[in-house]
């Protein structure tokens, strides 16, 4: 199946962009295309207008910023977020992330900013921003704001993206001192859609979890943060309160059945790999 009749416009300037999508039409924004020409081709996206973004040398960039945040802007590919050294110096959680996304083929052509707009339910991207507590920087023609990663993705394949605006950067703090991290995700193949996926950062202070952030994704309309099995960790270590981890997820978790997998496999999935991913965390704390 081919894409429906659509106007195509490459953009300029970041202003020529956010102009074009304020224009009335219904715009749809490309930079890799590997999320949008998917929908394009089985037609379940029909826009009017696609602007490309892809040639707009001022969003491709991965730096880390004079307050030590790593900023990706919006046409950089998760390949080079995955090359660049200090990706996986100071954010190795991130890099495993993006490492896991389906294959080099995907991630030469992918953006993380892309993947962040798009909010698929079974991407690693989404998960990972907010464990990171990363900041989404949004631009309009008539305004620049900035979103917290948590309050962005709002539903399967939804976000608090407007019509017009335009996701321009991601911004990564830098993860607390001595964090410890996991990524863990169980696909049918490598390089498929994760069937359930996790991260996870702790914080030790004490011999006890002083801080916990754990967020699945592929067990809701999108990436979910287990905030009660969080609670249930903090100010205890690991291995005292993983019965109390386990019903709290349980409890938390409410997954669908689907083609792909039953609720019980999701959810037994998400006990499994969390429970090993709060372990490798742990460890890894300083």
């Amino acid at each position: 199946m081919k894409p429906a009749p659509f106007d195509y416009v490459a953009a300029r300037s970041v202003e020529h962009a956010v102009e074009l999508l304020a224009g009335g039409t219904d715009a749809k924004v490309i930079a890799g295309g590997q999320s949008l020409m998917p929908v394009l081709n089985m037609r379940l996206g029909r826009p009017e207008l696609v602007v490309d973004i892809g040639r707009l040398d001022v969003l491709n960039h991965v730096r880390v910023s004079d307050s030590g945040a790593l900023l990706v802007g919006a046409t950089a590919t998760q390949a080079q977020v995955l090359a660049h050294p200090d990706v996986n110096r100071g954010w190795p959680l991130l890099a495993t992330a993006v490492a896991n996304i389906g294959h080099p083929q995907i991630r030469n052509r992918g953006t993380i900013c892309g993947s962040l707009a798009h909010n698929d339910p079974a991407a690693e991207l989404p998960a990972t921003a907010i464990v990171l507590d990363a900041t989404l920087r949004i631009q309009s023609s008539r305004r620049i704001r900035t979103v917290p990663a948590e309050q962005m993705f709002v539903g399967p394949f939804m976000t608090a993206l407007t019509p017009d605006e335009l996701l321009v950067e991601a911004e990564f703090p830098p993860p607390p001192a001595g964090a410890g991290w996991s990524f863990r995700e169980f696909a049918t193949r490598p390089g498929d859609f994760a069937t359930v996926g996790v991260a996870v950062q702790l914080v030790r202070r004490d011999g006890v979890v002083a801080d916990a952030r754990l967020v699945l994704f592929g067990v809701g309309g999108s990436a979910t943060r287990a905030h009660s099995a969080e609670e249930a960790l903090t100010g205890s270590s690991p291995s005292r309160v993983e019965d109390q981890v386990r019903a709290q997820l349980e409890a938390e978790l409410d997954p669908a059945d689907d083609v792909h997998a039953s609720a019980g496999l999701r959810r037994d999935l998400a006990e499994k790999l969390t429970i090993d991913a709060i372990a490798e965390a742990w460890a890894r704390c300083a």
